[in-house]
């Protein structure tokens, strides 16, 4: 049978860790997972009322707008409002299946086959892979430690006079260094993004998961980007599917006419819910595991040395720790046969780093804070002593 050219994009490397995990639980084992982005204490307690309130009702869910229901779009239009400060209309933002669904739908309605959108490796492999399966070339910033795994404005001048660029996506905090973008360089990226016809894409989906300063969103300093979240991090609920895009009037038809064909609409029953994710108790409920993952995060840079691993990305936000393997490198050669080493003779998870960066990610690995401290103090201990043995 003929498979399509699109489909030949690689897997995302989590996934199969996960399914590894499953089979080494199954068998019996007991295994420590620091690999997906999964938070460990779920939904706030209030999605969670809403969504039982809607079943003991037995309420009919059917679709929904193509861009999901109002009264979540309303919601999500005040939460800017409440935290950023700005006013964007409701009809701006577009509710989506997750913040993958929003990904495709502004790839799809903004970018056409060969043209060149940037991007920084290492970073979400999704990106990539989504847009070369759209036909899009992609283009590399190598954003390693003297940028602080972020782009320059230099760089995306370069990329852009080699051949114009398209668009530039900018993830703050980012997946999965965990490191930010300040207002001053947000700034100057998205004023040179529309002197020069540029969209910009801002993954802002770990907003609220910070720790030495808050995020800054691209609609604090631009009409033109599009901004994109989800209810899957902070909120704890990626497994509700549901997330948003906040666009520019441009893009809101296109996008609107794409969903309606692409996926319908956005689950509708974890829409009802999610409108309550924005009371005070959810939001309390939210910063208080942010809290548990500063722990979490405290004990993995604490351990660093110790571990014998050797550099790790400023951690400023997210809940992932990006580091080098430092010693390790030269008893395991590259982080794929570290992680799977670790995997299967200590039941501790990690991912390997050339997920995100297929180019030096064999030197590191990404942990997950998102299980919580507790968690992630029992993996340490076991990498510890899997280093001792190894």
């Amino acid at each position: 049978m003929r498979i399509s050219q699109r489909s030949e994009v690689p897997g995302f490397e989590v996934m199969r860790i996960l399914a590894r995990i499953e089979q080494l639980r199954a068998a019996g084992r007991e295994i420590i997972s620091l690999t997906a982005g999964e938070p460990g204490g779920g939904a706030p307690p209030a999605v969670n009322e809403a969504a039982a309130r809607l079943h003991a009702a037995h309420t009919v869910l059917n679709y929904s707008p193509a861009l999901g229901i109002m009264p979540l779009r309303e919601a999500i239009a005040s939460h800017y409002h409440r935290w950023y400060g700005v006013e964007i209309p409701a009809e701006r933002v577009a509710v989506t299946t997750g913040s993958s669904g929003a990904f495709m739908l502004s790839f799809l309605a903004a970018f056409d086959t060969g043209d060149r959108v940037a991007l920084a490796r290492p970073g979400y492999p999704a990106y990539r892979n989504i847009l070369a399966s759209l036909g899009v070339d992609v283009v590399d910033l190598d954003c390693g430690p003297q940028v602080r795994f972020q782009p320059s404005l230099h760089q995306v001048e370069a990329a852009h006079a080699e051949s114009p660029l398209a668009g530039l996506i900018v993830a703050s905090p980012a997946n999965p260094t965990g490191t930010m973008v300040d207002a001053g360089q947000l700034n100057a990226l998205a004023a040179w993004c529309s002197a020069h016809g540029v969209l910009l894409i801002s993954d802002e989906i770990y907003h609220g998961i910070t720790y030495t300063h808050p995020g800054v969103s691209a609609l604090e300093v631009s009409e033109e980007a599009v901004v994109i979240s989800s209810f899957s991090k902070y909120w704890g609920m990626p497994g509700w599917r549901v997330g948003w895009a906040v666009l520019p009037e441009s893009l809101v038809d296109p996008v609107a006419r794409l969903a309606g064909n692409v996926a319908l609409c956005p689950p509708h029953g974890p829409q009802l819910a999610a409108v309550e994710a924005f009371t005070p108790e959810s939001l309390e409920f939210a910063h208080s595991q942010v809290e548990r993952y500063a722990q979490a995060r405290q004990s993995v840079l604490h351990a660093v040395d110790a571990l014998g691993w050797g550099q790790a990305a400023p951690a400023d936000g997210a809940f992932y720790v990006y580091v080098h393997l430092g010693e390790h490198l030269d008893r395991f050669g590259d982080s794929p046969t570290y992680a799977a080493t670790l995997l299967e003779e200590a039941g501790v998870a990690v991912v390997p780093g050339t997920d995100f960066d297929p180019v030096g990610g064999d030197e590191w690995i990404r942990l997950s804070l998102a299980p919580g401290p507790e968690t992630v103090a029992a993996g340490l201990e076991r990498i510890a002593a899997f280093h001792r043995r190894a």
